[in-house]
């Protein structure tokens, strides 16, 4: 699942590119994608509105409009591509264009055509995404806990999301109403350069290693941002070209191969119905 790093990159990718622009029509190829409101008022009233900015909310991109906000949700293997062809070029081409391997126009679940004739097309293999058009973001998104590459998100307001739970900390990590935008890959790596096991219950953390904990979660989340996010399955940027951060990974899906810092075969595992990966000599 693209997760704050992939989602970031995604929406830095765009803004230049689609603030500015305006819709000119929208198709809906999976209609239970589309949250709300129904697919027809959807398409109806997102037709003809223009794209003021280009934002990230935990793994969200919004798109303020001049009236309204576009919101999209990725979910597991999506991608926003924007194809930047004519439509009688752009349906041509389709059979030899590639994405990670497949082609694009095969799962290519809602298209949006923009006034200067290029495209934005949601692909989403899983068909887990989706898209609403609301008066206001916080409709879909005022449920998200802060952001952790905010300033404001310090050690000290890590701790009091942590505060009194005695549930494992990857999950509450997982959990985007405690901390927005953390996913699988992230939080095993943030787990791991903080050097604290993926069960070990919250309220048992020590302020030294909540402290630690919120300094691995900003590093392994701008490092993912630096990389350009991590394309392992099906994460592609707007124009197609994958992330590199995979080849940065210290333990996620490396069971099996020698921890970075001490050798130590990485442990695969599942926990809460998750893959977690952990170096059982580091993490404590």
């Amino acid at each position: 699942m693209p997760e704050l790093p992939e989602v970031e990159t995604t929406i830095r990718d765009l803004r230049p590119k689609v603030v500015g622009r305006s819709f000119k029509w929208v198709e809906v190829g999976i209609p239970r994608m589309v949250r709300f409101p129904s697919p027809d008022a959807f398409k109806a009233g997102l037709v003809g509105r223009t794209i003021t900015a280009a934002e990230r909310r935990g793994k969200f991109l919004l798109f303020p409009l001049d009236h309204g906000a576009f919101v999209v949700h990725l979910m597991m293997g999506g991608a926003l591509l924007r194809m930047d062809l004519k439509r009688e070029v752009l349906a041509a081409a389709e059979p030899t264009a590639t994405w990670m391997g497949r082609q694009p126009g095969k799962y290519t679940r809602l298209r949006f055509g923009l006034d200067d004739e290029s495209e934005l097309w949601l692909v989403n293999p899983r068909t887990l995404g989706g898209v609403w058009l609301v008066d206001d973001p916080a409709q879909v998104v005022g449920h998200l806990g802060p952001e952790p590459l905010d300033p404001s998100f310090t050690a000290s307001k890590l701790a009091e999301r942590l505060k009194g739970r005695s549930a494992p900390i990857k999950p509450l990590l997982l959990s985007q109403e405690v901390v927005a935008g953390i996913g699988n890959i992230y939080a095993d790596e943030s787990l791991f350069l903080a050097g604290i096991r993926p069960e070990r219950p919250a309220d048992e953390l020590k302020p030294a290693e909540v402290k630690r904990l919120h300094a691995s979660i900003v590093t392994a989340l701008n490092k993912g941002v630096e990389f350009r996010g991590t394309s392992l399955d099906d994460f592609v940027n707007p124009d197609g070209s994958e992330g590199a951060h995979q080849t940065q990974l210290n333990v996620f899906r490396r069971g099996g191969l020698p921890c970075p810092k001490c050798g130590t075969p990485v442990v695969r595992t599942f926990f809460r119905g998750r893959g977690t990966h952990f170096c059982p000599r580091c993490q404590k």
